[in-house]
């Protein structure tokens, strides 16, 4: 019988794409009309270069253990303990600052003031972009009272919990909330599952995982031995992960979940 419910945060109950994809057209936008240029062609060179350049940091192999993204790299703070994080956030200033200057140049525009403003600039839209999917907020009401809610997400705790402070709704659902820059590990790490597991005192059996990332969140759940849905938003293939269910958005969970008491 199903006792509890984990689920993931960044593009499962936050929409995530969407509040990073307004940060860029707002940003590029200033660009637009002050420069002639045009915004989405701004707006795909620096998504590009950030790509490009992210993996290039000396914070990367320390960012891809946790499962801090790229766009993350472009606006988090990351006031978190540790060394780790005291480099991530020596290093992030200039990262953002490089691709927004090598994306002004793709469009002709050769200006370090200009792309200091947008590395600055961008950050704050970001702050003022958080989106919760439209139904977040019925699904988790309509399980709260009869399971135990367990929050697994990847990222810098700083960062994680400012999201969480944009959308003050939502943490208090949660019996538990783990965050992988605390833990040391990120998902599909067996051993983060393993600790969240042990959280709900559970068995195996009892529990789900709902994400939208079949290479942290589906993978994760399947190396530990639990079901999980898949939330495919963009009618994606997998070739690698089995998901136990695949769903469309966040909404169709509620009639897998209640099949279990069946």
């Amino acid at each position: 019988m199903l006792k509890a419910i984990m689920f993931d945060l960044d593009d499962t109950l936050l929409w995530d794409h969407k509040s990073v994809s307004e940060a860029f057209k707002t940003t590029c936008k200033t660009v637009e009309d002050s420069h002639n240029i045009d915004a989405s062609v701004l707006e795909e060179r620096v998504r590009y270069h950030a790509e490009q350049i992210y993996p290039t940091l000396d914070t990367y192999s320390f960012t891809s253990n946790i499962g801090i993204g790229t766009f993350e790299g472009m606006w988090g703070e990351f006031k978190d303990e540790g060394e780790n994080f005291k480099l991530l956030r020596e290093t992030v200033p200039g990262f953002r600052k490089r691709a927004w200057f090598e994306a002004l140049k793709d469009v002709e525009i050769e200006d370090e003031t200009l792309a200091e403003e947008l590395a600055v600039m961008f950050p704050e839209e970001r702050k003022r972009h958080i989106y919760l999917y439209e139904e977040t907020l019925d699904v988790l009401n309509a399980l709260k009272d009869d399971y135990k809610l367990l929050m697994l997400t990847n990222g810098s705790p700083d960062l994680q919990h400012m999201k969480l402070s944009y959308s003050p709704e939502l943490a208090p659902y949660f019996d538990h909330i783990v965050i992988s820059g605390a833990f040391g590990q990120g998902k599909p790490s067996v051993d983060i599952f393993n600790y969240a597991l042990s959280l709900l005192e559970l068995e195996k059996g009892e529990i789900i995982m709902i994400g939208d990332n079949p290479n942290t969140d589906i993978l994760g759940a399947s190396r530990v031995g639990i079901d999980s849905v898949w939330i495919n938003h963009h009618d994606r293939e997998l070739t690698d992960v089995t998901p136990t269910y695949e769903v469309s958005r966040l909404k169709e969970i509620l009639k897998i979940i209640e099949s279990y008491k069946k």
